[in-house]
């Protein structure tokens, strides 16, 4: 259901897109703009990972320096059947964290100090699911997809804001045509905003489902998530107030201004998700945070075999 949404809300930007494309320039001006935004885009997505983990002044780790934090992405990696990602340390007290990377093979997961430190062992394994559940989903890519023909609408509407002021609409005599010049220069952006904030939330469900799967407890995410929004209104998130545009990788939204599920929110209201979670579990035969699912191919006590919940020290090792 996720993925046909995503599909609708692509498919709808890019009506947008057409749209004011055929107002602004026909269809040299819809290619000049989406060859333009695509170029730009590109390169976003080939340097991702490494623009969003020097912003946010990550450290990379490995089974040396942070050994129970690795290896538990290493066997939820194997759970998930992706290549083993690079893992990064945040040194941040707001619990929180994201993935980045171009595609399975040159991804990266990270996770901020003030997580490791305060969540049990299952709460961090299923933020960390979640995350690999992105790279899994490819929503990066999605996401660049969607940011490229926005991209594109935001250009093409300053063209046609600079010919309406300079170069006069020859074509569109009239008021009808004047009001449809400024419509489009005033909502088309916005449109294509806001539905690229409904494909972030899209991903965000589907990203909470594959997460739950890949640790095999929909509540050690759904717990986490209750405290991760608790505790992120209370404490700042320094990086990413400096780079708010990077606010939509991470689990939570990192910055102030958040928690309501509506047109301009990039991530899901909290509640809303650990319902879905909850009901997830009662799918999958799970009736408490200690409880496992119904045994299938795989073990069902998570990364964590034989272990009960550990209280808030985090896996650092």
């Amino acid at each position: 259901m996720s993925y046909a949404k995503t599909a609708m809300l692509l498919a709808l930007l890019t009506a947008i897109f057409v749209a004011i494309g055929g107002l602004a320039g026909g269809q040299t001006g819809m290619v000049i703009a989406f060859v333009i935004a695509l170029g730009m885009n590109a390169f976003s997505l080939w340097r991702s990972d490494k623009m969003v983990l020097r912003m946010h002044e990550a450290e990379e780790v490995d089974e040396r320096s942070a050994p129970e934090y690795y290896n538990l992405v290493r066997e939820l990696a194997a759970r998930a059947e992706l290549p083993m990602p690079k893992v990064y340390v945040l040194h941040n007290p707001q619990p929180n964290a994201f993935a980045t990377g171009r595609n399975p093979q040159n991804a990266a997961v990270a996770a901020t100090t003030g997580l490791l430190e305060t969540l049990s062992h299952e709460e961090v394994a299923g933020v960390m699911a979640h995350e690999l559940a992105h790279i899994k989903n490819r929503d990066t890519l999605i996401m660049t997809i969607a940011a490229t023909i926005g991209g594109a609408i935001s250009m093409l509407a300053q063209w046609l804001q600079f010919h309406a002021l300079f170069g006069g609409n020859r074509n569109n005599s009239g008021g009808a045509g004047i009001l449809a010049t400024l419509a489009a220069i005033i909502l088309a952006p916005m449109a294509a905003m806001l539905v690229q904030m409904a494909i972030s939330r899209s991903r965000e469900y589907q990203a909470d489902r594959l997460g739950a799967l890949i640790c095999g407890n929909p509540l050690w995410l759904s717990s986490a998530l209750y405290k991760i929004a608790g505790m992120a209104q209370r404490i700042e998130n320094p990086s990413a107030e400096a780079a708010p545009a990077t606010a939509h990788i991470f689990i939570i939204n990192p910055l102030s201004g958040r928690g309501i599920d509506n047109f301009f929110s990039t991530h899901p209201n909290t509640e809303n998700r650990v319902a879905e979670l909850e009901a997830l579990a009662r799918e999958m035969g799970v009736t408490s945070y200690r409880s496992a699912p119904t045994p299938t191919a795989s073990p069902s006590a998570g990364p964590w075999s034989g272990g009960a919940p550990s209280g808030g020290r985090g896996p650092w090792g």
